[in-house]
């Protein structure tokens, strides 16, 4: 059996649907569905049972998680938590993204499971040390957010009890693909470009406010979620890897170059219009990010992530424009 938390999301439903493709439908889904349209994600996938976040956690505590499986426990993949970068309430973010973590990583170490969770590249901060997923850089890492505060807060607990030798931390890019329909502001900049351009014909980007950054030149490592899902599903086939892992592409693409290549899937002319990044986030924006990602290569991970633009490509004429979900294809 494995556990995967946050299992309706954007990476966990891909973590699902990629087991799927394995044959693999021993599975409990954990996550918290509320009022979004997220369910649409579960739809097309095969899986064993599924649990609110709430309940699932209330059995935790109890310990009672066990009883619920219906098979013994294999791993625990553990995506769930609340990923805004704007965020302000520390304590939630503390009880969802830290302590819960926390007690995830306890059972399954008690249960002898695999334990694979979900840190993030926000805990790099600025980027002024670089972007190495060297355990011994890490309580020198100063996150400019509280959520990636609280990323690094585990990631940090994991290490001081001896925990980063036997689980596998992931440190996540810009994901981007079918499935993130329900994070609403949250969601990448392809699909926000495809419902603007859709629309109006043109797309909005934020200005640079550094002279070293001409307008849209800001850079990101941008990873499809299908090469995030297999690089997380890597660590279930290798129990003998272990430590923190970035998972990202190891090149950088500028907005402009992923707005063109929005404009060119969906067969239109170029148009931007740049207007001024809001106030609220100009202190704490990332100008780059790039994975170092030697460190996974070495752990026997040899398959090549999509480009940009064929990953951009798949996305807008498989999924938005034919309004499918992964699994629908198949």
């Amino acid at each position: 059996m494995i556990i995967v938390t946050g299992g309706a999301g954007l990476i966990g439903s891909a973590v699902v649907h990629s087991l799927n493709q394995r044959g693999i439908s021993s599975i409990l889904v954990v996550d918290h569905l509320g009022l979004t349209e997220k369910w649409r994600n579960l739809a097309p996938l095969n899986f064993r049972d599924y649990m609110e976040k709430d309940a699932f956690e209330q059995l935790l505590d109890q310990g009672g998680v066990t009883t619920r499986l219906s098979a013994p426990l294999q791993a625990v993949i553990h995506l769930g938590a609340c990923s805004s970068t704007t965020e302000r309430d520390a304590s939630y973010l503390i009880k969802n993204n830290f302590e819960y973590s926390r007690k995830l990583a306890l059972y399954a170490r008690e249960q002898g499971a695999r334990f694979i969770y979900a840190s993030s590249a926000a805990t790099y901060g600025n980027g002024e040390l670089g972007f190495s997923d060297d355990e011994t850089l890490l309580p020198r890492l100063r996150p400019m957010n509280m959520y990636g505060y609280s990323k690094q807060l585990f990631d940090l607990w994991a290490q001081k009890h001896g925990l980063l030798g036997e689980i596998v931390g992931l440190k996540y890019y810009n994901v981007f693909g079918p499935n993130e329909q329900h994070k609403g502001e949250m969601r990448s900049l392809v699909q926000k470009a495809f419902e603007q351009i859709s629309a109006t014909g043109r797309l909005k980007l934020f200005k640079s406010h550094r002279p070293d950054y001409a307008d849209g030149e800001q850079v990101r490592d941008f990873v499809y979620v299908k090469d995030a899902a297999a690089m997380t599903l890597h660590f279930l086939d290798h129990h003998d890897a272990a430590g923190i892992f970035n998972v990202g592409g190891g090149s950088t693409a500028s907005w402009n170059r992923l707005a063109a290549a929005v404009f060119n899937a969906m067969e239109l002319p170029v148009a931007f219009d740049y207007i001024d990044m809001p106030e609220s986030i100009r202190n704490t924006y990332q100008y780059r990010t790039c994975a170092e990602t030697e460190k996974i290569r070495k752990t026997g991970y040899t398959a090549p992530t999509m480009t940009l633009e064929d990953a951009v490509s798949d996305y807008i004429r498989n999924y938005l424009m034919t309004g499918k979900h992964l699994g629908d294809e198949s």
